[in-house]
């Protein structure tokens, strides 16, 4: 039988086991459809009664523009070395101390601005899983193999990729970039960064098809910030 969203809902509704809390991590290429099945599986499960699951993107690890600038790299943002791993894999080994914190709060990423936004995602002690989603998760070398072990599952999502550049040129447009430098930036920088994600593949605990893969819900240019209740 085919892959189905319901599938993934009670795979991911299983995770949290013993009491603990669970983290889930969601990875792909720029456009495979994390952020939206991150965010539907969020709304779903909390849906089912008092809110228990966190959403926590990767996004907000990004290195602010001024820093950027200052190591030279404002050029391929969204490469793996404009992100603050080793803090992102820090929170994550955070989120899995029980008990510690009643609070803990995770940086969100504002769409319009391009910027991180510190102290943006509340995760209560309530919450039992948290879903993180992002490019790099399943990435083996520097800060980024840190990551993988602090994970109770990885997914990996997988696009047609006529479909996937299709849906980034118009996150890109649709942020303020002419058709011409969108096309020119998911072709050049977008297109090394979805080749070296796509290489990783084989390290994921489950292939999600397009199949199984909720519709692309449209941009509305807020912050990408979710805690406890979930959004995309």
């Amino acid at each position: 039988m085919p892959l189905t969203f319901d599938d993934l809902l009670a795979r991911a509704r299983s995770l949290p086991q013993g009491g603990r809390r669970a983290i889930l991590g969601i990875a792909g290429s720029p456009g495979a459809g994390k952020s939206t099945l991150a965010g539907r599986l969020v709304r779903e499960l909390n849906g089912e009664g008092e809110p228990w699951v966190a959403h926590v993107p990767m996004d907000g690890f990004h290195l602010a523009d001024a820093e950027l600038d200052r190591l030279g790299r404002r050029d391929r943002k969204g490469a793996p070395d404009t992100f603050d791993a080793a803090g992102y894999a820090a929170l994550l080994r955070r989120l899995r101390e029980e008990g510690r914190d009643d609070v803990v709060y995770a940086p969100g990423f504002e769409r319009v601005l391009e910027q991180p936004i510190a102290g943006a995602v509340p995760v209560p002690p309530t919450a039992r899983l948290v879903v993180t989603e992002g490019n790099y998760l399943l990435l083996d070398h520097g800060a980024w193999a840190r990551v993988g072990p602090q994970l109770d599952e990885a997914w990996f999502c997988e696009l047609q990729e006529r479909e996937r550049v299709r849906r980034l040129v118009a996150r890109h447009e649709e942020f303020g970039k002419s058709h011409e430098d969108a096309v020119a930036w998911v072709l050049g920088t977008d297109q090394r960064n979805a080749d070296l994600v796509a290489a990783t593949r084989n390290r994921a605990d489950l292939v999600v098809p397009a199949t199984a893969l909720p519709p692309a819900a449209p941009c509305t240019g807020e912050t990408r910030a979710t805690g406890v209740t979930g959004g995309a």
